[in-house]
């Protein structure tokens, strides 16, 4: 099978030596050839250290090399089977090339859009066949996060979520479906990880070192949310926060940090430049290791992710079983929200959402009627 990328930044370099390392026949598309011969250089030093590891030999790396055509002809394209953009986060520029690609491949080919937060039912739109168009969100770097979200337009016909599903699976990927709501299931739930970490510091509660040692030591994520967002670039991650917060209509549970937006004005995008919520040419700071502090931290930004997380089940976003896998396999979460509240007990979520509403008088925390209803029939997730 002919698989096409469009765009050779770092998440379609990515995709492509997936696809290549299925065995598939792979066009990655730019039109700026110096991006194409940076993305060469890439990934032939990502396979030359994979060799070094033993993760493959000489041979398969030669071979992922040479089923991947850097082109920047976009009628290379013809005769793919599957094509999936990875291009900017603009929706007007994502619109305009998929009428390109659509001028280009047979109707039978499935186009495919690896945007995060953006609407697959507007992108589709630009289609004349837009059943054939469907979102295929992959995590970074794709070829070591194991989960793929997969979302269906309104437009998707049954026969491409099927045929999509089979294709992703195959290339030993864990699929989740996804309903075409901001952020779909991973990029959703988690805002309340980087919003409330950042808001218990602007409230003076704790410092970005104290908020993370928390919630890794305490809660036992990998990484503290500072460290994620510097991780994943601040200019993103608010881009991000900002876009699905206008998606929501404004909905203060969504709300952006002026502390973020400051640093992404300041140019502190993180560990890219050297510098974000830390300085990575000086020492960590030291941590309040206080575990009374720690818990109160942990317990706050763990109740609003879990009544996110309980709310895209309310609105029908995606099964149980998929959120729990998403957060699991997407962002490495250390249990599933919601077979998490089961083992704390719904009732104590719902009691600190109520508490922080009470004390607040915010919507922020208002609480998803899933928990007052379970709470009320004594009812568990699972």
């Amino acid at each position: 099978m002919k698989v096409s990328i469009i765009g050779s930044g770092t998440m379609g370099v990515g995709i492509a030596q997936i696809a290549a390392t299925k065995g598939h026949n792979v066009i990655l598309y730019d039109s700026f050839s110096t991006a194409l011969e940076n993305a060469k250089n890439k990934l032939k030093k990502i396979l030359e250290r994979l060799v070094e590891k033993e993760r493959i030999n000489k041979k398969e790396s030669e071979e992922i090399l040479q089923r991947i055509d850097f082109t920047d002809k976009i009628e290379s394209i013809k005769e793919s089977e599957l094509v999936i953009e990875a291009i900017i986060e603009d929706l007007d520029v994502k619109k305009k090339i998929f009428i390109e690609i659509e001028n280009i491949v047979d109707e039978k080919c499935i186009i495919g859009s690896n945007t995060s937060s953006l609407s697959i039912a507007s992108i589709a739109s630009s289609c004349e066949k837009a059943n054939r168009v469907i979102g295929i969100h992959f995590f970074n770097p794709a070829p070591l996060m194991p989960l793929v979200e997969i979302i269906p337009a309104v437009q998707t016909s049954s026969n491409t979520i099927e045929k999509t599903k089979s294709i992703i699976d195959s290339w030993a990927k864990i699929t989740v479906i996804a309903k075409d709501t901001p952020g779909f299931i991973v990029n959703r739930v988690a805002r309340p990880f980087y919003g409330e970490a950042l808001r218990i510091y602007e409230e003076g509660i704790a410092d970005f070192a104290t908020i993370d040692w928390a919630i890794k030591e305490i809660g036992g994520f990998r990484m503290g949310p500072f460290q994620l967002m510097d991780y994943i670039g601040n200019d993103i991650n608010y881009t991000v926060t900002e876009t699905v917060f206008t998606a929501f209509y404004f909905d203060s549970r969504y709300k952006p940090s002026f502390t973020q937006k400051r640093m992404m004005e300041a140019g502190y995008f993180g560990r890219k430049v050297g510098r974000g919520y830390y300085k990575y040419d000086e020492e960590i700071p030291k941590p309040n290791q206080d575990r009374i502090l720690g818990k109160k931290i942990l317990w706050r930004i763990l109740s609003m992710l879990i009544n996110e997380a309980a709310e895209a089940l309310y609105l029908n976003i995606a099964t149980k079983e998929d959120i729990d896998l998403a957060m699991t396999k997407g962002v490495n979460y250390p249990k599933g929200l919601l077979a998490w509240a089961d083992e704390i007990g719904i009732k104590n979520i719902l009691d600190q959402l109520e508490s922080l509403q009470l004390e607040y008088g915010e919507d922020r925390y208002r609480p998803s009627p899933i928990l007052k209803r379970m709470v009320k029939q004594n009812k568990t997730f699972y």
